[in-house]
């Protein structure tokens, strides 16, 4: 557990994961300071070898952040000035800002009131003729209906991206996420559930051609396979994976799955202790197996309870309170309310949520929430 002061329950901790893989971590960081092997080399190549077998594509290209991820996926593919991409109203803002950076245009599509993100009918909703992807995202660990939104997008002629920067691991259909669109983008941000030490990123994809241009566009453009060290011949930019971070993700990827299944039975927990007239989880499709990333309800007055648990030494996080169509940067693009992700975004209460949580810190948690809620959700 956190070495936060006895009787409260920290948010989240993610010194308990790093005490779990220091030792092979250490190894591993011995062996760079003996090779000089920082940038590029057998960690990082071994890694995105790993990390593509797990996610079940051929292909993983490690870069510097999962906003990069996002970018230079839709920069590889095409998309750019004069292209829509649909992206979720409820999302971390790195999902819309990547299809700016790309020089495209977010439309803005709301999400289902039950599980938070994207169904047929809401991108359906969003389409216009000036659209050429969606960007599914798999917020909060879990995954919308896959096959319902692959049948959408097949029949609308748009390409399927996935951000699935909170979703290592998740699965619809026994798949996993980052597997089901020509890419799958992920953040490897420390709180994630599979985190490096800093910022870090990665793009699953089985298309080669994708792959091969991708490894150039993070490299300033470079030619690979022996061209030439200067020789450029697309406008890249410096967006790579370095060996200190592939070390330690090779590491935790060795625990992920046990950590995601730690996170599961948590889960579990909070639903049979959290009153559903007090609070209501975020649904998971039964299709979906998620590695719930955040562990995320809506409350009445979520500012007062929050304050309440908070005077209980209870931590809690907000994800998000302002929907991306609002924010300043991004309010150009959107052309109308989305009442779901607006109503979400004041209601949204994080709980806490990390592998090495003790279900009985998840039992005092949902009963001071029980108590902390004085406004019925229902």
């Amino acid at each position: 557990m956190s070495e936060a002061p006895m009787g409260k329950v920290p948010f989240l901790d993610i010194a308990g994961a790093t005490r779990e893989v220091a030792a092979e971590v250490w190894a591993g960081w011995g062996e760079l300071l003996r090779t000089g092997q920082f940038v590029g080399g057998t960690a990082v190549s071994r890694f995105e070898s790993e990390w593509s077998a797990y996610c079940g594509t051929e292909y993983a290209v490690g870069v510097a952040n999962g906003t990069d991820a996002l970018h230079l996926t839709l920069r590889g593919l095409g998309i750019g000035p004069g292209d829509e991409v649909i992206v979720p109203a409820n999302t971390f803002v790195a999902t819309v800002e990547a299809v700016v950076l790309a020089g495209a245009t977010p439309r803005f599509a709301d999400v289902d009131d039950g599980t938070l993100l994207l169904t047929p009918e809401t991108i359906k909703a969003a389409v216009t003729s000036a659209t050429k992807a969606v960007l599914v995202v798999h917020l909060y660990g879990q995954m919308p209906d896959m096959d319902a939104i692959i049948d959408s997008t097949d029949s609308l002629g748009l390409i399927l991206l996935e951000d699935a920067a909170q979703a290592q691991g998740a699965t619809w259909a026994g798949r996993r996420a980052g597997s089901f669109g020509v890419a799958g983008c992920f953040s490897f941000y420390p709180g994630k559930n599979l985190g490096a030490f800093g910022d870090a990123g990665a793009v699953v994809t089985s298309d080669p051609a994708l792959a091969e241009l991708l490894n150039s566009l993070r490299d300033h453009g470079r030619m690979q396979g022996g061209h030439g060290h200067y020789r450029h011949d697309v406008l890249g930019m410096n967006s790579r994976l370095d060996g200190v971070q592939a070390v330690v993700l090779s590491a935790k990827l060795r625990q992920l799955d046990g950590w995601n299944q730690s996170r599961r039975t948590l889960m579990a927990a909070y639903r049979d202790w959290i009153d559903p007239d007090k609070a209501r989880l975020v649904e998971q499709l039964p299709e979906s197996e998620g590695v719930f990333h955040l562990a995320v309800v809506q409350v009445n007055d979520r500012d007062g309870v929050r304050e309440r648990l908070a005077e209980q030494g209870i931590g809690t996080g907000i994800h998000y309170p302002v929907p991306c169509h609002q924010m300043t940067p991004y309010a150009q693009f959107a052309d109308g309310p989305m009442p779901v992700a607006e109503a979400a975004a004041g209601r949204q209460l994080s709980l806490p949520m990390f592998p090495q949580l003790r279900k009985t810190d998840v039992q005092r948690v949902a009963e001071a929430l029980n108590k902390a809620v004085t406004e019925p959700i229902r």
